[in-house]
């Protein structure tokens, strides 16, 4: 949306809530486009970026289960002899 900034002052609120609503809001002045308003996006404090990462540390974790060796990993394919079976 594109609106005129002597438009805008009456609108402000309206303007604001849409733009967090995620409408983009651009105001104009004499037909050019001068300020976009868009939604402010939480930056998480260092605790909530550390607790983050210790989550996805410890769900890695639980995820790491030994499988088979890689080396060994094909040996279903051959027969005893070694050849394909």
């Amino acid at each position: 949306m594109r609106i005129p900034v002597s438009e805008a002052k009456g609108q402000l609120t309206e303007l604001v809530r849409r733009a967090e609503a995620g409408d983009e809001i651009i105001l104009t002045r004499h037909g050019q486009a001068v300020v976009r308003l868009v939604p402010v996006t939480a930056v998480p404090n260092r605790k909530a970026r550390r607790a983050l990462l210790e989550a996805a540390r410890a769900s890695g974790a639980a995820k790491a289960a030994t499988g088979p060796d890689a080396a060994r990993s094909q040996d279903f394919l051959y027969g005893d002899d070694g050849l394909p079976g």
